[in-house]
């Protein structure tokens, strides 16, 4: 029988659910916790293509990252280990001439190394550029090595950004805080735009429901979109004036607006998932068939797949779900990406 090996991660305290998704695709998968809560080896008695197939073509809402293990190197912990990653990579010439590779490299937290995993990518992208003719990049590659230093092993696998469900080492996507940011929520719907492969600029009038002090709403307008921003908080002083906002210091509850006055809405709430679901199917009809939602849901009972299909029982028929994903900056909630449909 086939089995193939991967590492998958997940937001810390997620990795059951994660593992969960799995299951259904594989039954009879194995797993072994390499970070508690959120780093896991996957055996899996199936063919790497096939698991990778599957994953892309249902992919899990709670798997943030994976990456095949289809090498296994010894290490001690010394600067040694790094001479055999190179005399391995050396061995191994997987790329063509011209390719854009990035080296990926995580350790277990707890792991004493005489090296970092930067440490890693500084001896082995000077070896790909020159020996290889690739071009060591950190974003926007060809093909990634993935490496991860576990206490004896060096799991060691090559694969596209696509084929990982991430580009980001790990999937943990970091972005650098702007001097005068509204709030890191902003940060939610960064991801969400490179995740979901959703370009905001596209968009023309956007409803943001819950928006104080106006993280979602500040890049939105950085996107060049009109905004009507709804909240009984407070918005951002910094926002307050824009010529493209239109800001409702109310309840969402009481406002109405014109049929089809918007095609994007988009909703950060800390409300219960309930609430949250009911206020945005209120609010559905002034979003035009074929617009777009982008709701992040709280769980709040630990709950995910229960709290998603009764989030999704409040908003059908009107939008159609596209995708549903924990982000790597949702921490304690996931995200929807809602099309509005025709009735």
């Amino acid at each position: 029988m086939n089995v193939s090996r991967f590492i998958g991660s997940s937001n810390f305290g997620f990795a059951q659910y994660a593992q969960e998704e799995i299951r259904r695709l594989f039954p009879g998968t194995k797993f072994r916790y390499l970070e508690p809560g959120e780093v896991f080896l996957i055996d899996v008695p199936a063919r790497a293509d096939e698991v990778t197939a599957a994953l892309l073509e249902q992919e899990p809402i709670f798997l943030r990252h994976i990456q095949p293990v289809q090498h296994e190197i010894p290490l001690d912990k010394t600067a040694d280990d790094l001479m055999r990653l190179i005399e391995f990579v050396q061995e191994l010439r997987p790329f063509v001439a011209g390719e854009k590779v990035a080296v990926q490299a995580r350790k277990v937290k707890a792991g004493k190394f005489a090296y970092t995993p930067f440490g890693v990518k500084d001896a082995l992208d000077p070896i790909l550029q020159q020996e290889q003719s690739v071009e060591p990049v950190v974003r926007g590659a060809d093909k990634i090595i993935s490496v991860y230093l576990s206490d004896g092993t060096c799991y060691l696998g090559i694969s596209t950004p696509h084929e990982n469900l991430s580009d980001w080492n790990g999937g943990m996507v970091r972005y650098r805080k702007e001097e005068e940011q509204v709030s890191r929520a902003k940060f939610k719907l960064l991801e969400a735009e490179e995740r979901f492969n959703l370009d905001l600029s596209q968009f023309h009038n956007a409803l943001d429901i819950g928006a104080a002090p106006g993280g979602w709403t500040s890049l939105l307008l950085e996107r060049n979109l009109s905004v009507t921003a709804v909240d009984p908080g407070h918005m951002h002083a910094s926002l307050l004036g824009h010529p493209n906002l239109t800001f409702l210091q109310k309840n969402a509850g009481d406002v109405k607006f014109e049929e089809r006055a918007f095609d994007l809405l988009v909703c950060d709430m800390s409300w219960s998932p309930k609430q949250m679901s009911k206020l945005v199917a209120e609010l559905l009809p002034a979003v035009e068939t074929g617009g777009v939602a982008v709701i992040t849901v709280k769980l709040m009972h630990k709950k995910p797949f229960q709290t998603v299909k009764e989030t999704l029982q409040n908003l059908e028929p009107q939008v159609v779900l596209l995708q549903a994903k924990q982000l790597f900056h949702n921490r304690e909630e996931l995200t929807l990406y809602l099309m509005k449909e025709e009735l």
